[in-house]
């Protein structure tokens, strides 16, 4: 058990006693008792709000009850002191042994130190990317992306089961744009001059190998064809050969779904008049007349009956049509059942969607509330776009990919990890600019290079000290380690509450900054050995010393890999 849930347990205890022995009531609510750093390091190394929170409730002062916590705190053997604070906050600072146990304990955990069962083995389903299979992924599908892939990462080091999953769109109009464009292709690698793609057409490049691949099976059979003998077909052959791209410019980034869903099966399988079926078994659709849209006059406006969802039940400003007047299934009515099929066999749901889907939040949350009864919890995060920059000015599109910036060509030049924690240095609601010149800059402002230069640097220390002649192979002697020295302990320390709070708010950059937070104290403490000799980590002439500061570098070493490792990123050995 780590330290913030060793203390987390001590004061649960507390409270167990004074309500045992009559100074609290019975059956107060907890979930609200804190226990974290101060935010001014000087006023302790833990405080906890537990007397603030239970106050009311308790009918009693918060000082007074305070008071009470305080006196049963300061009977632990890992408690040097314990204060009340302002209203009655209580702060607590513990013994310097205390921390080298902590340092021991990230030793003795290693990859598994910030492991959490806080997630119960809770089934998630992550959705993220789903881009239309209509071509390669391209940098505004990169941030959702990886934000999507690191939360899937990050919610499962926290103890979830989690399923990624794809959503792909093959049933729209785009798909048979698609297999037309690609039948334009289909001619050429036979040999016909298409001149200038018409317009509503794909353009880009990346379909010859698809019309060239046609035109090795079918031959000419498919020139002259009316478009009903081939669209099916081509279809099928275009959009496998979009996912196998697709798939191939995600494994550049690391991304691997577990599941690709495909909206043509589900629609085949019925699942959209399931629920329809369902939800008007429970008066959740009725048919009905939509409103004239703003702007339009009565006289412009013929309502046309459609089969409404009740979405205003929910929280919606109106009740979304589900279907089209034609009878064909609106796009909201065929993500209503794509969720509903996914909900089954899960806890809860997280789509990662781009900004620009803002306006459909609210009726999905509402139908997968009415679908599942609000059983499953759903959430959506929305993830603001990314503007490309070189050397500050904005980057031009690529003709080959049909005026675009592929992902692949973004990562096949600055690499996987470097993409992958620039997606995370902001909120992902937050717009982002990504610069080729920045994003590669070795300097203290990129936050790629800080992170990764202290992970290099503590492996470099390792080799020095081996090279050195200085054995450290045995037990190090942890009372070398002094305030300065411990002050690393008590910030590396706060990785499992780190991981457990950012997996409970669904925010994978918490685990970045973290480490940028991290990374710049390593990177103070090292320094300080340039003006003063006695403080570096290898002090040839006092081989304990030496060893035991190796012991509290490497650990801070593994705390970097295991936050890399949520994100996604490589820990890398040395930089040159």
């Amino acid at each position: 058990m780590t330290l913030y849930a060793r203390f987390t347990a001590a004061i649960n205890a507390v409270l167990d006693d004074l309500t045992a022995e009559g100074a609290l009531p019975g059956g107060l609510q907890r979930s609200a008792v804190t226990v974290e750093p101060p935010r001014d390091p000087s006023h302790g190394d833990l405080a906890t709000n537990a007397a603030m929170v239970l106050a009311k409730p308790a009918g009693t002062n918060p000082r007074a009850l305070a008071d009470k916590i305080v006196a049963k705190l300061k009977a632990l053997p890992e408690v040097s002191g314990a204060e009340i604070a302002g209203p009655g906050f209580i702060n607590l600072r513990l013994t310097d042994a205390t921390w080298r146990q902590e340092l021991r304990a990230i030793h003795a955990d290693a990859a598994d130190y910030g492991r959490s069962s806080v997630g119960a083995g809770r089934k998630v389903n992550v959705e993220y990317v789903s881009a239309n299979p209509t071509g390669p992924m391209h940098m505004g599908h990169c941030r959702g992306a990886v934000v999507g892939d690191a939360l899937a990462a990050l919610l499962e080091y926290a103890g979830h089961e989690v399923v990624r999953e794809y959503y792909v769109n093959d049933a729209g109009g785009q798909v048979d744009v698609l297999a037309r464009s690609a039948h334009l292709r289909y001619r050429e690698a036979l040999g016909e001059n298409i001149g200038e793609i018409p317009e509503g057409l794909y353009p880009g490049d990346y379909l010859k190998p698809v019309g060239e691949a046609l035109a090795a099976e079918f031959g000419a059979r498919f020139v002259e064809a009316p478009e009903g003998e081939w669209l099916k077909l081509f279809r099928e052959r275009a959009v496998a050969a979009m996912l196998e791209m697709i798939r191939a410019d995600l494994a550049l980034l690391g991304i691997h779904h577990d599941l690709f869903a495909s909206e043509a099966e589900v629609q085949a399988a019925g699942k959209p008049e399931a629920a329809e079926a369902w939800l008007r078994a429970h008066d959740l659709v009725y048919d009905g007349f939509l409103e004239a849209p703003k702007g339009e006059t009565p006289e412009d406006w013929e309502p046309v009956e459609l089969p409404l969802f009740r979405s205003t039940k929910f929280g919606d400003d109106q009740d979304r049509p589900i279907r089209k007047s034609d009878g064909s299934w609106t796009y909201f009515g065929a993500d209503m059942a794509y969720h509903f099929q996914k909900a089954q066999g899960v806890d809860a749901m997280i789509d990662i969607w781009g900004a620009d889907h803002a306006g459909t939040v609210k009726r999905i949350k509402a139908a997968v509330a009415a679908l599942t009864e609000n059983k499953v919890q759903f959430d959506v995060k929305l993830i603001q776009m990314v503007r490309l920059l070189r050397a500050g000015e904005p980057v031009k599109m690529s003709k080959r990919a049909g005026n675009f910036v592929t992902l692949a060509d973004v990562v096949r030049e600055v690499g996987k990890d470097v993409v992958r924690f620039t997606m995370l240095t902001r909120k992902a609601d937050a717009q982002m600019d990504f610069d080729f010149a920045k994003v590669v800059e070795a300097s203290k402002d990129n936050p790629v290079f800080y992170v990764q230069y202290a992970h290099a640097r503590i492996r470099s220390i390792a080799r020095r000290i081996k090279e050195a002649g200085i054995d450290c192979s045995g037990a190090a002697d942890l009372d070398r380690l002094d305030a300065e020295e411990l002050a690393l302990v008590k910030l590396a320390a706060q990785f499992p509450r780190v991981v457990e709070g950012a997996a409970a708010a669904r925010e994978p950059h918490r685990i970045a900054f973290y480490l940028y937070d991290l990374a710049a104290a390593f990177h103070a403490f090292f320094n300080m050995g340039n003006d003063r000799p006695d403080r570096r980590v290898l002090v040839a002439d006092d081989p304990a010393t030496t060893c035991a500061r190796l012991y509290l570098v490497d650990g801070i070493g593994q705390i970097i890999r295991n936050g890399l490792g949520i994100m996604g990123v490589t820990a890398v050995e040395e930089m040159h």
